[in-house]
């Protein structure tokens, strides 16, 4: 049993060195100063339910980008909120001078109600690049020219880019979210640039409008309540792949809240394997499959050890030969999203990760979720 668990975590270990090699692989983008031409047009998408504590941030933020404003509109694509969201966003309109432009969408049942929202937003939208984001984001003043810039010098068809979790991170559950969040940048931009996309999230994503509608949209996967970033990812990689990119550049960072509550942590999370359940890639499932292996090594070491089926010794061997390269890793990410001060934390959140990753292994089987106050599947 010992050698057959050491081989599984070698081959995790060897894994992890893989992405690490792979992330200082990535280059930054854009590799040097390009310039725009004259009529490339984006239109920044910004689906959104309940946003009205936040969502006042963002528009400042887009207020102050450093792209022309001539070159970039803005379209909050309202679902049914029942808060004061759409009349933050009109008075907005009223006091700046933002092309700005709201749609209020009714309540209605729905499998996909975050897809209708995009979908009605592309209806009315003009640019030649879609960039979408939420509204509980906050976003750098050069994040649409560095999304712009790497398009033009990439010929990219769809843009994955980083999001991290915005500070203070006062606790340890904030903690928690913002490692392993991390992580899954990470391994997701990695895969990308192997050129085997997996993983993105739409709170920092561009792509070009007629490439979008060449793959037919949201067409095959608008059943599905959640996957309008990765989904969709997967679609344009089958057609166009060679030219879906991450985009490695600190300006291009999305900051976003962690989840207030386990509940709500949870409730995202599940949310979230309803779309990898989606996913019928043998490769994408294989990759979930493996991780979830690797992570049950762990805790079944510790049985073993504890039962006194495995010495001290080879429990450590196991142990160590998981957490160095795992680390190495992650500390390349953290850095990246500048979180140093929680490079401390990261061996706390690799002990506790088996078991979060087996609970969720589980727990992503369920078929319904909570989400923006919807029970969605």
């Amino acid at each position: 049993m010992f050698y057959a668990l050491l081989t599984l975590t070698f081959l995790y270990s060897l894994a992890c060195l893989w992405l690490l090699k792979r992330w200082q692989a990535i280059c930054r983008r854009p590799q040097a100063t390009v310039v725009l031409p004259v009529g490339l047009q984006l239109s920044v998408i910004i689906a959104v339910r309940n946003e009205a504590l936040h969502i006042a941030d963002l528009l400042s933020d887009l207020l102050v980008q450093t792209l022309p404003k001539n070159q970039f509109e803005i379209i909050v694509a309202d679902d049914a909120s029942t808060d004061d969201t759409g009349l933050i966003v009109k008075q907005f309109q009223e006091k700046n001078a933002l092309n700005l432009t709201l749609i209020s969408l009714p309540d209605a049942p729905m499998a996909a109600p975050k897809k209708r929202a995009l979908a009605e937003a592309l209806r009315v939208a003009s640019g030649t690049l879609i960039v979408t984001t939420d509204g509980d984001c906050r976003a750098t003043a050069q994040w649409l020219e560095t999304i712009a810039q790497t398009y033009v010098e990439t010929n990219a068809k769809f843009i994955s880019g980083p999001v991290t979790f915005l500070p203070p991170n006062k606790d340890l559950f904030d903690v928690f979210q913002t490692v392993e969040f991390a992580s899954l940048i990470g391994t997701g931009a990695c895969l990308v640039e192997a050129g085997y996309p997996t993983m993105c999230n739409g709170a920092n994503l561009a792509f070009e409008r007629a490439a979008f509608e060449a793959v037919g949209g949201y067409a095959g996967t608008d059943h599905i309540a959640s996957g309008d970033d990765e989904l969709l990812m997967h679609k344009m990689a089958l057609k166009y792949p060679k030219q879906i990119v991450f985009l490695k550049n600190p300006a291009a960072i999305i900051h976003t809240a962690p989840q207030a509550s386990w509940r709500a942590f949870y409730q995202q999370r599940v949310r979230w394997g309803s779309k990898w359940a989606a996913n019928r890639r043998v490769a994408t499932m294989s990759a979930a499959l493996f991780v979830f292996l690797a992570n049950l090594t762990v805790i079944v070491t510790g049985i073993y050890y504890v039962l006194g089926k495995l010495s001290a010794g080879e429990f450590c061997a196991i142990l160590t030969l998981k957490i160095i390269p795992e680390f190495l890793f992650l500390l390349l990410i953290i850095k990246f999203l500048d979180k140093k001060q929680l490079i401390k934390y990261i061996v706390f959140v690799q002990f506790f990760y088996p078991f979060y990753v087996l609970f969720f292994g589980v727990a992503a089987q369920q078929k319904t979720y909570i989400w923006k106050g919807r029970q969605l599947r």
